[in-house]
């Protein structure tokens, strides 16, 4: 089934992960900021601190400047707080500091409550300004609230504290710390108002001569505190905001040039895969050389997209020669066959017409010949064809170049016919000629050279076979006898159905593909193959060259 291109979005799966990536740590990073749990706690400890420091310092001031001394006389000798000079004492401390205070008395009973002027049905009670300040302007209202949006689900465990009810005849009962402030400790608590503030009340003894005479309780609106953190989180907010956004910037920058290159090579791709780039007629992309422009060079990048783009090029390079030399072997077979194929069809029509029983004869000679010659080619463009996917498939294995060697010109050797020229191999001692390879290919390429060698060479000649090791490589050397090559064809010879052959032999004996075979098999397994004559004494000289194991 073909694999269809993805369509083209707005933004890529690789631009939405690198903007995923680089964005959700810092959002994470400002929520855990926005909690700020332990700044809260430590300004509510902050604030528990300096109200027991002003409590015991009003305690201590009511103890020695508000106290009814008892007459030793009297049937009550324990001294009382004064309830006018404690009230007076009270409002005169706690004014400046800005809470609200009550006094209670030793039994529990209120004694005075810096909230209220005057006592009993005079009593008038004080409200509190809110604090003079410019008002806050919408943006700062919607970061406010946002904040307290994504704060809200975070609360600290201290907001779960009990509700504050204002009871109108309060007495120390009521209070939990009141009641440890009678029992001489200092003690805080926390609560929650009905619109959700914090309230934070801490009690201490009034003491004469550890006498304990009554309990001072302050209490302070723990706005100060949210103010505090919405100040807080208002900044973080911006930062955030302004942090963000940098991300955002630098991540669709890094997501570009990240994901426009693989884009354009990915489009690259896809216009190799329909056939090329160049347009032929009627819109159909032509193949072969338009593969090697297709994808763009990308390779001054200096990094891993650079290094791909340069691998797909040159793959599409390599792609091009393939479909150019697919394109020239379709060629070069059809041309041919066209030959035999056209000397058969004159052989046969003209049989068809000539009565003469010998004419005939010769003309049926002519058509075995053609039939033979186009049997032969065939069978060599048939394994030239596949010879790619089986040295692709093949699994290379140590091979012993000399061993092969000794036991192929020993068995040619045999064969050989009466005045044939025989091949004479002569290699190191000590072998160590291994190659990695197919042994059944190396064969194929030496008895393609060694018989070229025994065509061209004289009656009872002698093709020499040489192996060496020379560096990283071996090399076998075959000379022959015979009357070399024209310095113009020394590459020539290698090109398909290109036939070099010697004076009175048969037209057709060769399809002109064996040394072409031979350099192909060679090249696959990373060697080279050349051709060369013999200046000192006459003759070719064939050179592979392979990579030693």
């Amino acid at each position: 089934m073909a694999v269809r291109p993805r369509p083209r979005r707005r933004f890529s799966p690789l631009t939405r992960r690198i903007l995923f990536l680089n964005t959700v740590p810092l959002l994470l990073l400002a929520a855990g900021v926005l909690y700020l749990d332990d700044f809260r706690r430590g300004l509510i400890a902050a604030e528990i601190q300096a109200l027991t420091t002003q409590s015991r310092i009003i305690a201590a001031a009511l103890g020695e400047a508000a106290v009814s001394v008892a007459d030793p006389d009297d049937d009550e000798p324990d001294d009382r707080l004064a309830p006018d000079s404690s009230r007076q004492v009270l409002r005169r401390l706690v004014e400046p500091a800005g809470v609200r205070a009550r006094l209670f008395d030793y039994d529990g009973t209120l004694l005075a409550d810096t909230r209220f002027l005057g006592t009993g049905s005079l009593a008038v009670e004080v409200e509190p300004l809110p604090p003079a300040g410019p008002s806050s302007g919408p943006a700062q209202r919607a970061v406010d609230a946002i904040a307290d949006l994504l704060s809200g689900g975070l609360a600290p465990a201290e907001y779960d504290a009990p509700i504050y009810r204002e009871r109108p005849d309060a007495v120390a009962r009521d209070y939990a710390e009141a009641l440890a402030a009678l029992g001489g400790e200092t003690a805080s608590a926390l609560r929650r108002t009905g619109d959700g503030a914090l309230a934070i009340s801490v009690a201490a003894p009034v003491q004469r001569f550890r006498q304990v005479l009554g309990a001072v309780m302050l209490t302070a609106d723990g706005r100060s505190v949210e103010a505090s953190l919405r100040a807080v989180r208002r900044d973080v907010l911006r930062l955030t905001a302004a942090t963000l956004a940098i991300t955002v910037l630098l991540s669709l920058y890094l997501a570009g040039t990240i994901a426009r290159p693989v884009r354009r090579l990915a489009r690259a791709a896809e216009r190799v895969r329909i056939g090329g780039g160049r347009t032929g007629i009627g819109g159909t992309l032509g193949a072969g050389s338009g593969l090697a422009t297709a994808i763009p060079d990308l390779g001054g990048r200096g990094d891993e997209i650079g290094d791909l783009s340069l691998s797909l090029r040159a793959m599409t390079e390599a792609l091009a020669k393939r479909l150019d030399a697919i394109d020239r072997f379709a060629a070069d077979v059809a041309h041919e066959l066209k030959n035999p194929l056209t000397s058969l069809k004159s052989a046969v029509e003209t049989a068809a017409r000539v009565p003469d029983p010998a004419v005939r004869e010769k003309l049926m000679a002519i058509v075995l010949d053609d039939v033979a010659r186009l049997d032969r080619l065939i069978t060599d463009i048939s394994g030239a064809s596949r010879l790619d996917a089986e040295l692709s498939r093949a699994e290379a294995e140590p091979v012993d170049v000399a061993e092969l060697l000794d036991g192929l010109c020993s068995a040619l050797t045999a064969v050989a016919k009466d005045g044939q020229a025989r091949p004479d191999y002569a290699g190191p001692p000590d072998g160590g000629l291994i190659v990695s390879g197919v042994a059944d290919r190396l064969t194929q390429v030496f008895r393609n050279v060694i018989g070229n060698a025994q065509s061209f060479s004289p009656p009872d000649g002698e093709i020499r076979v040489r192996a060496a090791r020379e560096g990283d490589r071996v090399v076998v050397r075959i000379d022959d006898q015979g009357p070399g090559i024209p310095e113009d064809k020394l590459e020539a010879i290698f090109d398909r159905f290109y036939s070099e052959r010697p004076a009175g032999e048969k037209f057709g004996t060769h399809s002109g593909l064996g040394l072409s075979i031979s350099r192909q098999i060679v090249e696959a397994h990373g060697g080279t193959i050349e051709a060369s004559n013999r200046l000192d004494s006459g003759g070719a000289r064939f050179t592979i060259r392979l990579p030693a194991a």
